[in-house]
This record gives structure tokens, sequence and C-alpha cells, in this order.
């Protein structure tokens, strides 16, 4: 039995087949005429562009708008004149080869992206390998694995898949993916689980375990993985996997259904969105409204900043299609470690506590904040609209962006230009600082989210990004807990809402202590809000009150986790 780690959900039962691509050897040769290497350049280029168009398309009718964006995501590094730009001039600086000087430009890229602190910019390094070689193999004339007609009941195992690989894959020949790189953030795992494969990722050496036709069984859960496994076991894997497709199904029956626990006690499921395209996801999985929309991806994969109508146009789409249900929209939270080219950012030595989110915006006020406000509070017109400060460490921050919100209110007046009068303004509470003063906080902000990944980074002081130190990081830490529980009773004193947008916020073992902490409203993925509703209706929050004070009773993170985990299993 090998762990890995679990990248996307169910039980893949099948015979391994290897994908293995070639490895491309590129070296720097010298050309003699610049100018027609920079046409053969373009040439890859227009294929690339085509090759990734059609990928996108087909991903879009098969399995959805939102997952095909990856990919468009990767037709807009294609087109992006600063990228081909450099490279056209090392072609014609340099002489030297297309395929030298696109593994020199987009390698620079992608050690840039993948050296930042933040997840997303990280993703961006996969994107850019993933298209760099896509344009080299055209150059080479070299043919990618035809990942689309592998036999039915297979299993992949390789090195890793790039994005562009995951979107081509079959469903229904492929029951499971196993992969030596990658992470549960990345892009691979993403359409893998948008494919609904079971997939196990991060797991060391397992290429030289295993050979093709070998029997595997994967648990994409548990991120465990099993070669050649004796008859029983194999039993019961396909046991767990039948089980595991009839809860899914069973899921269905609470579309619809309000989110109620067994006294009585209502509460709110809803989504995490990043860009407005995401919202067929939280509408199609039931979910009662949009608990954080992440603006910054508005800002992102692009030469310029958004203009102020580009940003109205899509903040109104969400809330339109979500027709009156609550949308808190967070406003720009980049800094150091998310960088934007065209923001004219200086590197943060340390981003996590620099120059970033509300301490950026109200720095830059005129070009960067005032149209995003403008823009929202002209989009609150035509749905429920809330807005959302991140980072917020001290009142004096939450006052000057109310401040500035009114200012805007008064220009709008003036215009004539519609907006939703009280619409409300209300913080992430993710800082160490602001759950201290959350009290004070309280009487003044409209509503509270708590972003518990920060939350737990900065309350723990560990970098969740460091391996070396994640044992540390845990939200199950009783530091964690005291500082959610109070975050909880302040909101609740004051009689404003208060929710969580972290991902503790559908962990199964979170739940019953959240409900018994008297947490308002639960934010997370779309494919978790049935799964979550299920649960959050078998419990009475009365009958958890004591589950809520014996967690609360261990001094360690790991007690408090198998504590819970025995009391959600049982």
């Amino acid at each position: 039995m090998y762990k890995g780690t679990n990248a996307s959900a169910g039980i893949g039962i099948g015979k391994v087949t290897i994908v293995e691509e070639q490895e491309l050897v590129i070296k720097r040769e010298m050309v003699t005429d610049s100018a027609v290497e920079i046409q053969r350049f373009k040439g890859a280029l227009e294929a690339s562009m085509k090759q990734t168009e059609a990928l996108a398309a087909d991903l879009a009718t098969r399995v959805g708008e939102k997952e095909a964006e990856i990919l468009n995501g990767h037709m807009m590094l294609l087109a992006d004149p600063i990228l081909t730009g450099e490279i056209e001039g090392m072609i014609q600086n340099d002489s030297v080869n297309s395929e030298f000087a696109i593994e020199t430009v987009c390698t620079n890229y992608a050690d840039m992206f993948a050296s930042m602190e933040d997840e997303l910019m990280q993703q961006r390094a996969a994107d850019m390998r993933d298209i760099k070689t896509r344009m080299q193999k055209v150059l080479l004339g070299i043919q990618s694995v035809d990942i689309a007609s592998l036999p039915e009941g297979s299993v992949i195992v390789a090195k890793d898949l790039t994005p562009s690989m995951t979107a081509g894959i079959n469903p229904s020949n492929v029951t499971g993916i196993v992969t030596e790189l990658g992470g549960r953030t990345s892009h691979s795992a993403i359409l893998a689980r948008a494919l609904e494969i079971p997939a196990v990722v991060a797991l060391t050496g397992i290429l030289s375990q295993v050979k093709d036709g070998d029997r595997i069984v994967l648990d994409g859960s548990e991120g465990m993985v099993i070669v050649n496994p004796e008859d029983e076991v194999l039993a019961q894997y396909q046991g767990k996997r039948e089980a595991f497709l009839k809860e899914k199904k069973e899921l269905e029956k609470y579309m619809g259904r309000p989110s109620v626990t067994k006294d009585g006690v209502c509460v709110e499921l809803v989504a995490n969105i990043g860009k407005p395209e995401d919202v067929d996801k939280v509408l199609q999985y039931d979910g009662e409204g949009v608990g954080l929309f992440r603006t910054e991806f508005l800002f992102m994969d692009r030469n310029a900043m958004p203009t102020e109508e580009e940003q109205f146009e899509a903040y109104k789409k969400v809330a339109v299609a979500l027709d009156g249900k609550p949308v808190i929209i967070r406003t720009l939270d980049i800094g150091g470690d998310k960088e934007i080219p065209y923001m004219g950012l200086e590197k943060d030595e340390n981003p996590f506590l620099g120059y970033r989110a509300v301490r950026f915006c109200l720095d830059r006020k005129d070009d960067v904040y005032r149209p995003q406000l403008r823009a929202l509070l002209r989009a609150s017109a035509f749905g429920n609209i809330k807005i959302m400060i991140p980072l917020v460490t001290c009142i004096d921050e939450y006052r000057a962006v109310k401040a500035l919100v009114e200012e805007i209110k008064a220009e709008l007046d003036e215009k004539g230009i519609k907006y939703n009068p009280g619409i409300q303004l209300g913080i992430m509470v993710e800082t160490a600082a602001a759950s201290l003063i959350a009290d004070i906080f309280a009487r003044e902000a409209d509503f509270f989210s708590i972003g518990t990944n920060d939350l737990t980074q900065y309350t723990m002081s560990v970098d969740r990004g460091n391996d070396k130190i994640s044992y540390l990081y845990s939200t199950f830490n009783p530091a964690v807990l005291r500082s959610i529980k109070r975050i909880i009773a302040c909101a609740r004193e004051a009689g404003i809402m208060v929710g969580m947008c972290g991902e503790a916020a559908s962990d199964p073992m979170m739940i019953p202590l959240l409900l018994a902490f008297g947490l308002n409203e639960f934010s997370m993925s779309p494919s978790a809000i049935l799964r979550a509703r299920k649960m959050i209706t078998e419990y009475s929050t009365q009958e958890l009150q004591a589950v809520a004070d014996k967690a609360m009773s261990f001094a360690t993170a790991q007690e408090v986790e198998c504590y819970m985990k025995e009391f959600v299993n049982s």
C-alpha cells in the first residue's frame, strides 16, 4: 500500500497504463536568417493555439465552461504579446532556434511563478510548462500520447499530467489517475475532479513499482494506492466503490431541500467562486448564494487592469444569475506574493506580512480601489451584493474603506446612477489581530466571514506552503478553534451574520463544531454543498454542544482531530 495526496474522491479499480511523454532534447542552435525563424515560431504558435482552442471547446461541451477556462487561460498565455515578444526578441537578437528561445523564456516565467507563495500563481508554472512543450512538439514534429483512446478500465500512472493531457481523457475508459508529482490545487487535479475521475497525486516513486497491465486500486478520498491487491482486498474496494457511487446518487435527494438541523436551526450553504462563469456550478449544486467571489482572478492573465465597466459586467452577471440570493464579493486581494506585472508591485521579502490586500488597495485608491468599489456599487442594483474587505487588522482600515464607499455613493447619487443604498460592508476575519478585537469589529461591520486558511497560518505562525512545518498547520489546533469560537460569539452577540469561507467550512469533522459554535453560513466548493447539507440535516445543534465542549477540552490538534473523526464515523 502506498500513500499519496488525495486529489479527486472515489475508488478507481483497473489495469495500469503507464503514460510517458517523450523527453524533449532542446539544443541551442544558431540560425542564419532570424526573420525566417521567427515565422517558423509563429507557425508553431498558431498551431498550438488551434490545438488548445479545440481542446477547450471539447472540454466545455463534455464537462463545462468553468473547466474549459483553464485551457482558455493557456490561450491567453499563448497570445500574450510580452511572452511572444520576448521569444521573438531572443530569436532576433541572439540568432537562436525557436525551440531554444521558447525553452529559455517559458522556463524563466515558469520558475518565477513556481517560486511565488500563492498557490494560484504556482499553477501558472505548470500552465507555462504545458504551453512550452506543446509549441516545441509542433516544431519538432512530435506527436503527443493519444490519451483519449486508452483501453477501457485503464488507471493512468504517470510522472505528471499536464492540464491539456488531463482535459483529453475519456472518463468512460479511465477509472483512475496516479501521478508522482502534482498537488490538490493543481489544474490537473481540478480537471480530474470535474471529470469525476478518482485521483491520487504526489506519490513519489510509484512508476518504479508498477508495470503496464498490473491490477491497481486507488482511493482518491484517502490518497491510498494498492498494486496487485489480493482478491479479498479487491472485493473490499469494489464494495467501497459501490457504496461511494450509491452515496453520490443519494445526495441528489438533497437538491432543493433547506439546510436545517434536526432541531430547526437554519444555516446557509453557499459557494466560493473565482469567475462569473463559476456561478453555473453554484446553481447546479443548489448553492444558496455565493460566500466568496475572489475578484483577483479578473485582474490576472491579462496585460492591463480590467476597466470599471468590465468589472461591473462580471459582478452584475453573478448577481442577476443568483436572483436575490446573497453574493459576497471580496475586494482585490493581491500583493507581493501575487505578481501582476502591470500593477508595478515590488517583490516583498515577506509577502504574507507585506503590502497586500486592503493595505495595497487603500494606497492605490484612485486607479485600483475606486473603480472596483464603484463597479460593485453599480452592480448592487441588480442583486443582493455584499462587499467584503480582506486582511483587515485594525478598525481604521474598515473605517477608511467605509468612508470611501460613502464618497462613491454620493458621487453616484449626483449622477443619478442606481445602487443599493443599504449594501452591506463586512470583513474577512483571517488574522490574529482581527480575531482578538472581533468584538470591536462586530460593532461596526455588517458581517463577518472567517478565512480559516490564513487565520490558521497567522495564528500558528506557519507558512502553509512549507512542508517542513506543515504538521503545525491544522485548523483543529486548540488555538485556532478558540479563535474561531470567539469570532462567532462576538458576531452573534452583536447580531450580525457570521460565515466561513475557508477550507474548514466543508470539512466533515469541522461542521459539527461550527454548528455548535453558532456559525450562520458555510461557504465551500459548489460540489461539496449537497454532502454538507446531508450532514447538517442529521445533527441537532443542542446535542452537538456536548461534542464541542469535549473537543475544546483537548490540548492538541491530534487529540481533537481523532475525537472528531471517531464522532463523525460513529
